[in-house]
């Protein structure tokens, strides 16, 4: 029993509908067919294995049907059942092949028999295979024949590189471009091939055999050829394809990216190990490994691309991508495919293989060592892989401990309000009596001041934020916007958070602000100032926070410029040696105790409801604030005020000459 032919020779087709993945060249030939409208030399080129010599025969089969002009041979004439599959041939169509008959000798001779009639046909046609293998001395030959042939015939040249033909041939033919056939097509194809041929093939290893036959459908029938040969009971299964075109096994593949995903760098060796071992070849293995980098990259941008085609994968191994592309991060997976094309690219022609693709290995499990941008963006991939371990796409923030030369935050357990009595001034410290001043008692300071309600109507304000979505350090990145919106409500209250002020902590809806000592945040608490800060994080971050004050000595101002003329009542620094003796510190002259009267005026007006200030405070507000203080008319320097208002001892004051 004789051996059954090829299979691509079984299915050669016989018909340009028969033809796959070349639509682009059947069409217009069937068309110019019908039409008579054909030309007398054509040029086929394109990879090999593409269809090229059987359109040449489908096309001398239908220029010699006696139904012509007929789009496609009827296979029912004398010519057609000659040139059918399997047939006898014509003696009036006449394959050469130019890689051995390109000589200008053998062009002579092509010449002087072409002017001989078809013994039985229409058309003598002749089929120049691997046209670029004639010599430029066999073309000038048949220049003058191909240029203006005689009526009864016709040249086909095929080629697969197009180049190499001289251009005054390729100038009279009419050129036909091949292409390589789209893998989804070729799957196809090739299920039904196993269908006619009564052999089941895994799903599976239908990608394998195209992928081997590189878009060709002659080189890809031939490996399929080879599967069916050495199928058994179970047909081709994927196992026998892997194994018998040496592809990577996908358990293989799915162990080492598994391994990168976990930065497991024993198992991506032991699988580097297992690949040597077993006698594949590493350079093979990188390939492989690079392709399902691929197919991860693709997936990570298009998840519902196995689905939809755009991989051509079998659909559990389609589940297996997604799930393994969520194991990484968009820059991460970019990094680690460009890196094994450039170890498969450094590996040819290597000699130790081996060592390349541990080294490439390396590259990809470290990207902490790699200081570029892929570099940054991958450590920056696993980060967020890391938060979202716990199952929560977006993880509560915890606020982050406070730099070293930052106070802890107060536990959540410590009372709003501080001990009065640990907030006490020592005896020691108190400083002594001020001069005599106004009689007149304080007026009791409203909570929400009357100089809020006449500033300025702001914009509505934004809907407030989840406060905890903001940390400390957040925090303390926009206090600086935050006590400039303060200094357009009142100035008093921007004062105190220049001066001795800082954020101590952000828990929840509660923002903690320390002072360096208990007569500021006495101060800042009973002239309303914190319904002030309250309002300023509305209109500039969004949170409605509920401010709490705690006495904190290390307190200092963060960003803005201390007034260094007040000490808080510290340990006395040494002194001064004097420029001349003085019996004693002169007590404040009365020019001085006036004006420490008027700012101690000024400052009651400004926390005093309208109504109720003194005449004074019409120049002041002119010069500042319609509601405000300038900072300058306060008397800084007055020990009444700096008591009053900043909680500050004056120890001495020296004089200049």
């Amino acid at each position: 029993m004789e051996s059954p032919l090829a299979l691509y020779r079984r299915y050669r087709p016989e018909t340009f509908a028969e033809v796959i993945g070349q639509d682009h060249v059947t069409e217009p030939l069937r068309a110019a067919l019908a039409n008579n409208r054909v030309n007398h030399a054509y040029l086929f080129s394109g990879p090999r294995g593409c269809g090229k010599t059987t359109s040449a025969r489908i096309l001398a089969r239908a220029l010699n049907c006696e139904r012509a002009p007929i789009a496609d041979p009827c296979g029912e004439c004398e010519s057609c059942r000659d040139l059918a599959r399997g047939g006898p041939g014509s003696i009036d169509v006449i394959e050469i092949d130019a890689a051995s008959h390109g000589g200008v000798d053998d062009a002579r001779d092509l010449r002087e028999k072409a002017f001989f009639a078809p013994v039985k046909s229409k058309y003598k046609v002749y089929i120049i295979d691997e046209a670029h293998m004639v010599s430029p001395q066999g073309f000038n030959a048949l220049l003058k024949l191909v240029e203006e042939p005689p009526p009864h015939l016709r040249f086909i040249f095929a080629t697969t590189e197009p180049d190499k033909v001289i251009p005054t041939i390729r100038s009279r033919t009419h050129h036909y471009p091949f292409r390589l056939i789209p893998p989804r097509l070729l799957s196809s194809y090739l299920a039904d091939l196993c269908q006619r041929e009564g052999v089941t093939i895994d799903q599976a290893a239908l990608p394998l055999v195209v992928r081997a036959g590189a878009g060709s459908a002659r080189d890809t029938l031939s490996v399929l050829d080879q599967l069916l040969g050495g199928a058994g009971p179970n047909g081709v299964t994927h196992e026998l394809a892997t194994g018998l075109l040496g592809y990577t096994p996908d358990t293989l593949l799915d162990e080492v990216v598994d391994a990168f995903a976990a930065g497991d760098g024993a198992a991506v060796f032991g699988v580097v190990d297992k690949v040597v071992e077993t006698g594949q070849d590493p350079r093979r293995f990188t390939e492989d490994l690079l392709r399902r980098l691929r197919d991860l990259v693709i997936v990570a941008a298009v998840p519902d691309a196995p689905a939809t085609g755009l991989i051509d994968v079998s659909e559990d191994q389609g589940e297996r991508l997604v799930a393994q592309a969520a194991r990484f991060g968009a820059a991460e997976l970019s990094r680690a495919a460009d890196i094994a094309a450039t170890g498969l690219t450094e590996m040819r022609g290597a000699t130790a293989p081996r060592l390349l693709l541990e080294l490439l290995c390396a590259r990809i499990l470290l990207p902490g060592a790699d200081h570029a941008t892929d570099g940054v963006l991958a450590r920056l991939d696993r980060l967020e892989k890391r938060l979202t371990i716990t199952g929560t796409p977006t993880p509560t923030v915890a606020a982050p401990q406070p730099p070293a030369q930052d106070r802890p935050a107060p536990p959540p357990s410590r009372p709003a309000a501080p001990d009065p009595a640990a907030e006490r001034p020592e005896p020691a410290a108190a400083p002594p009596p001020p001069p005599p001043v106004d009689p007149e008692p304080d007026p009791e300071p409203d909570p929400t001041p009357e100089p809020v309600a006449a500033a300025p109507a702001p914009a509505p304000a934004p809907t407030p934020a989840p406060s905890g979505a903001l940390s400390l350090v957040d925090v303390r990145r926009l206090w600086p916007d935050i006590v400039d919106a303060t200094k357009q409500r009142r100035r008093v209250t921007w004062m105190h958070l220049t001066q001795n002020c800082q954020v101590v902590a952000v828990d929840g809806n509660v923002l903690t602000l320390g002072f360096s000592n208990a007569g500021a945040r006495e101060s800042f608490v009973n002239g309303g100032s914190d319904e002030i800060v309250r309002q300023a994080a509305i209109d500039v971050v969004g949170a409605d926070w509920r401010i709490e004050t705690i006495v904190d000595p290390g307190a200092k101002a963060e960003g803005t410029p201390t007034v260094t003329r007040a000490a808080v009542p510290d340990p006395a620094p040494e002194p001064t040696p004097p420029p001349a003796p003085e019996p004693a510190p002169e007590q404040p002259r009365p020019e001085a105790m006036q004006a420490a009267r008027e700012a101690i005026q000024q400052t009651r007006d400004a926390d005093a409801p309208v109504g109720e200030r003194g005449p004074d405070w019409a120049a002041a507000d002119a010069e500042a604030h319609p509601e405000d203080v300038d900072a300058d008319d306060q008397g800084l320097s007055t020990a009444e005020l700096l008591q009053r208002e900043l909680g500050a001892q004056m120890i001495e004051e020296i004089k200049h000459s």
